[in-house]
């Protein structure tokens, strides 16, 4: 069984091409699409899709670090997905992913970063960013993007709960594994990993201080340390 979890909030100009790309894919069995209070049309847009598989649940409206960790929690598949609201997901992402998962607990894919419209401005964000495992590298540069990652349930064990002070879910969970589990990167480009003046996420092109950032990261070592 394998679950996509997608955390939502105002998303309306762009989550309905992603959850179509989601559920092209037969081998989903659910979409579960966590809103987190959005003000706009997001959950219109969501209603207006007749697939089953597709569940719209209500966020804790605590940021988007809460919003995923209350999707894991909710989530049934032996495989879970994760998912922005505003990228698209290629032909080929899930199949792809399932089968280099047989060889590892989580497993991170390529992606091309594109505009609103979808054109082209970075082919690879794995060149861009010098992508790969390590504790040491990714504490310094992270290369965990959570909309290009895939994993077994049974990591859950280790990365929940999230810690408060964790600036992202999917840096987290990407450290987590790399310490205790089986971490793969895979080369093929599967996601279009759309950047827009209303990202939640700083993964590329970050305008935070770099006092913010060295916090973020001294919050992130003590949050490992802490966790047995």
């Amino acid at each position: 069984m394998i679950s996509v979890c997608l955390a939502a909030f105002n998303g309306a100009k762009y989550i309905e091409a992603q959850v179509r790309s989601i559920i092209s894919s037969p081998r989903v069995t659910e979409l579960l699409v966590s809103d987190d209070g959005s003000t706009d049309t997001t959950l219109e847009v969501l209603a207006a899709i007749p697939d089953r598989r597709l569940k719209v649940l209500a966020g804790p409206r605590r940021g988007v670090v809460a919003n995923f960790e209350s999707l894991l929690a909710r989530a049934s598949g032996d495989i879970i997905f994760l998912s922005d609201q505003d990228d698209v997901w290629l032909d080929g992402k899930v199949d792809i992913m399932l089968a280099a998962l047989e060889h590892a607990d989580l497993v991170v894919s390529d992606c091309s970063i594109v505009d609103e419209q979808l054109r082209v401005r970075v082919r690879s964000f794995f060149e861009a960013r010098h992508s790969g495992p390590g504790t040491l590298k990714n504490l310094w540069r992270n290369s965990y993007l959570g909309c290009c990652m895939a994993f077994r349930r049974q990591i859950l064990d280790y990365v929940l709960p999230i810690p408060k002070a964790v600036p992202m879910h999917d840096w987290w969970i990407g450290l987590m594994v790399n310490r205790k589990g089986r971490v793969r990167f895979i080369d093929d480009i599967l996601v279009l990993y759309r950047r827009h003046g209303a990202n939640s996420t700083y993964a590329v092109d970050s305008q935070a201080s770099l006092l913010l950032r060295l916090r973020w990261r001294l919050n992130m070592m003590g949050a490992l340390l802490s966790r047995p």
